[in-house]
C-alpha cells in the first residue's frame, strides 16, 4: 500500500489589519478613482453668470461629459464613445484670453460655415438656424431665471429654446445693438478650420463669438450633460433664514435637479 501523502500544513494567517490601515486603503482607492473620473469621463461645473438663461440658470453646477469629444481610444471606444462636435452642442472651453475660466455656450457654427446673425435671426450658409423665440424680461444678475413673457411657435427642426428681450415694432434697437459685435453681425463670417461659432441662450445677456470671435478646437473640453444641484444664495424669489445651514436647503432649486441640457 502506498504511503498516504502528509497533508501541507495551513499558512499561517498574517497579522491583522488595523482599522487605520483599512481606512486609509479604502480612502486612497476612492481618491484614485474620483481622479480618473474628474480627468477623463465626467466633472461638475457651476454656471455664474446668465449667458444661458433660461436653458441653463445662474447657480446651475453641471455634470458634463469629458471624453465625448476627445481622440478615440482602440481599447476604450466602446466604453467611451467619442464624436464630432455638432451644431446646437452645449459645450464647456477656455477662452486662450481667460484660460482659467470655463464658460459654457452653444454651437452655431462648424468649421467653414458662414455665419450671419440678422436681428432675433441666425443663418448658417444662408439657411435661418432653426431656433424657438421666448421673449423675456432681463432683471438683476441676483435672479436665477429670467420671467419668462411670451413663446412663439416652435418651427420645424427646432429642439432648443433661445431667449430675447421682448422687441418693440419699429425700434432701432437692432442697430444699437450692433455696436461692440464684430463678428457675424453686419455681414457674414466664416468659421476658420479647427475653430467654432458659440452663442448664448440668452442672446440679448452674453458676449460670445459675436464679440471676440472663434473658439479653438483644442480649448473645447466637455460637453454639458444635465444639472445636478441649483444654489444661488442671492436669489432674492428663494426664501432665506438667515442661518447658513438651513439657506442651503431653501436657496438650492431641487426642481432642477436631473434638468438635461438641449
Amino acid at each position: 500500500m502506498a504511503k498516504q501523502e502528509k497533508a501541507a500544513a495551513p499558512a499561517m494567517p498574517g497579522p491583522p489589519k488595523s482599522a487605520i490601515r483599512d481606512f486609509f486603503e479604502q480612502g486612497l482607492i476612492t481618491v484614485i478613482m474620483a481622479l480618473f473620473l474628474m480627468t477623463f469621463i465626467a466633472q461638475a461645473v457651476q454656471v455664474p453668470t446668465g449667458s444661458m438663461q433660461n436653458n441653463i440658470n445662474i447657480g446651475d453646477n453641471l455634470f458634463v461629459n469629458k471624453f465625448v469629444f476627445g481622440e478615440p481610444t482602440p481599447w476604450l471606444r466602446w466604453l467611451l464613445p467619442t464624436r464630432e462636435i455638432r451644431r446646437g452642442d452645449v459645450v464647456v472651453f477656455k477662452l486662450p484670453s481667460d484660460p482659467k475660466t470655463n464658460y459654457v455656450k452653444r454651437v452655431i457654427g462648424l468649421p467653414g460655415d458662414r455665419v450671419h446673425v440678422r436681428g432675433t435671426e441666425v443663418y448658417v450658409n444662408d439657411q435661418r438656424v432653426p431656433e424657438q423665440h421666448v421673449a423675456v424680461r432681463l432683471v438683476g444678475p441676483e435672479y436665477s431665471a429670467l420671467p419668462e413673457l411670451k413663446t412663439d411657435p416652435a418651427p420645424e427642426g427646432a429642439h432648443y429654446k433661445v431667449f430675447y428681450t421682448e422687441r418693440e415694432p419699429n425700434s432701432m434697437r437692432e442697430a444699437f445693438e450692433a455696436q461692440g459685435m464684430k463678428y457675424g453681425v453686419n455681414e457674414p463670417v466664416e468659421v476658420p478650420a479647427g475653430s467654432y461659432f458659440v452663442m448664448g441662450d440668452s442672446r440679448d445677456n452674453s458676449l460670445d463669438s459675436r464679440y471676440w470671435g472663434f473658439v479653438p478646437r483644442t480649448n473645447v473640453i466637455a460637453r454639458a450633460l444635465y444639472v445636478h444641484w441649483s444654489y444661488n444664495p442671492r436669489d432674492p424669489e428663494s426664501p432665506a433664514t438667515g442661518f447658513f445651514p438651513l439657506d442651503i436647503i431653501t436657496k438650492s432649486k431641487w426642481s432642477r435637479t436631473g434638468t438635461a441640457v438641449k
